[in-house]
């Protein structure tokens, strides 16, 4: 498909003018949430849960910066949005991860009749209480155009007052910043694999498009993909994502007791396994920590095919999957290990320097790819912040978060310290939570 180039500093001049949808597509989403919304729409599709926007970063004063009125503009625009034909037939016809037609028929049914139900918007203490309720496959799909809507507003706030040859020149070094790191990922070599992750906490959709069409022409076939699924549509590339921690947030908040609780986390993936498998069979052990998940895993989950690290030290947390690999009887070079958490160049190339020829090594490089403006304004007003759309409650019951990072965890105090007890999960060490 032939796509115009795009002016982008001349759009972005253009924003103050008229209003220009952030969401056009239903479809510009990560594709973990397309696979995950499948798995819930066939095990659980009566579940009733809430979705609540969480701004981890305090300092910025979201509802001070954002103007309600557009904000509510855009977000009225996504519910407008309904499924295009040609969106359809790629989903239904296109091969993701070697199979064909991995969207069932009852589920593109489903998706082609939905509309996103409706959000609850107050102001309060300088922030957004931004929520969603409704049956978990409609309101699950409110998690990435929410973030994405709200990253966008804030750089369009900052960008505002600007003038085109200011917003050229901002582009230009924002762009010469990427390819410089490119350039030095190049030097890792040929066994380099790396994806664009970048969505949610993108700086617009524009320059995501731009950074994955620079990804692809600077990194060739060391580049494996994107999640989002409206750039893979248009670029003609892999769409990349497994499964993610609402899925098991979600099950724990449905258990019924403590047992039930502690095998909530495997329920899950018994459920995944059911519909997938090669490079889908993917575990994200960190929900409730990752060494309590892993020693305590049935032998089956051993033999799929890697681990994603999100949260923790990721040297300390690889090297506890490749101990637990061996202790099962489990080769670590034939694994998978995706790195997720937070990374730039320099910690892609330590950590592929330390564990290539270990492990399959792979990267999922999110906000620092598709948001990194650190130092190009006054004031720093375009540093990304951490602002995150959780599942907090399932059937009226709080869910609860913990990762290997206690900055990251989420639920009521006296929830965490429940499911701190239960998982045998210590509070390990705190990490600032950057992006």
């Amino acid at each position: 498909m032939m796509i115009p180039h795009i002016d982008i500093a001349t759009r972005v001049y253009n924003h103050k003018w008229k209003i220009d949808p952030i969401v056009r597509s239903l479809i510009d989403t990560d594709f973990y949430k397309l696979l995950m919304c499948q798995s819930v729409f066939r095990n659980r599709p009566d579940v009733d849960v809430t979705f609540s926007l969480i701004n981890r970063s305090k300092s910025i004063r979201l509802a001070e910066v954002i103007d309600e009125g557009e904000l509510r503009e855009q977000l009225d625009h996504v519910r407008s949005l309904s499924l295009a034909r040609g969106e359809s037939t790629w989903m239904r016809g296109n091969t993701f991860y070697g199979k064909r037609q991995m969207f069932r028929p009852d589920f593109m049914e489903f998706l082609e009749n939905l509309r996103l139900p409706e959000y609850q918007l107050e102001r309060r203490d300088g922030q957004y209480e931004l929520t969603f309720h409704g049956r978990w496959p409609e309101v699950m799909l409110w998690e990435i155009p929410a973030l994405a809507i709200i990253m966008e507003l804030r750089s369009r706030a900052v960008l505002k007052d600007m003038g085109r040859f200011e917003l050229q020149v901002l582009y230009a070094r924002a762009m010469t910043r990427l390819w410089e790191k490119i350039e030095h990922l190049r030097k890792l070599g040929p066994d380099l694999r790396i994806a664009d992750f970048g969505t949610r906490r993108r700086h617009s959709f524009l320059w995501q498009d731009w950074c994955v069409q620079a990804m692809i022409e600077g990194l060739g076939d060391c580049f494996t993909g994107t999640s989002n699924c409206l750039i893979a549509m248009r670029r003609d590339i892999e769409a990349i994502g497994t499964n993610a921690h609402e899925l098991p947030m979600v099950y724990a908040a449905l258990a019924g007791d403590d047992a039930e609780l502690r095998q909530a986390p495997y329920r899950v993936l018994a459920d995944w396994q059911e519909e997938h498998d090669g490079n889908l069979r993917i575990i994200l052990p960190d929900t409730y920590g990752t060494p309590g998940f892993l020693d305590n895993a049935p032998d089956w989950l051993a033999r799929w095919t890697g681990i994603r690290v999100d949260s923790g030290d990721p040297v300390e947390m690889a090297e506890y999957a490749i101990r637990w690999w061996q202790s099962r009887g489990e080769d670590p070079q034939g694994k998978l290990v995706i790195f997720s958490d937070g990374l730039d160049e320099r910690t892609i190339a330590a950590l592929f320097s330390r564990f290539h020829g270990r492990v399959k090594v792979s990267f999922g490089w999110g906000t620092l790819l598709t948001n990194d403006f650190r130092g190009f304004v006054p004031g720093d007003g375009l540093a990304p912040f951490s602002l995150v759309c959780k599942a907090v409650a399932a059937n009226g019951h709080p869910t609860v978060k913990l990762s290997d990072n206690p900055e990251k965890a989420t639920g009521p105090a006296d929830m965490i310290a429940h499911y701190r007890r239960v998982f045998g999960a210590a509070e390990g060490p705190r990490f600032d939570v950057v992006v």
